[in-house]
């Protein structure tokens, strides 16, 4: 019993820069996601401002 309570203190106590490590891969994993809906956003709207316009420029090259 006293090995596992010395264990736990050791692991409450004890080194913190996996822990940090951690915090840091989450921080990027939700930027990475913010960036790729981003992204995806934009694209779409982009994909459909570019349709818009070679619509418009069809229509108007076959009307002259």
């Amino acid at each position: 019993m006293f090995a596992l309570v010395k264990k736990f203190r050791q692991l409450v106590s004890g080194d913190r820069r996996g822990v940090t490590a951690l915090e840091y891969g989450l921080i990027a994993a939700v930027i990475g996601g913010v960036v790729i809906t981003a992204a995806t956003s934009f694209g779409n709207s982009l994909s459909s401002a570019y349709t818009s316009i070679g619509s418009t420029l069809s229509s108007k090259a076959t009307g002259m």
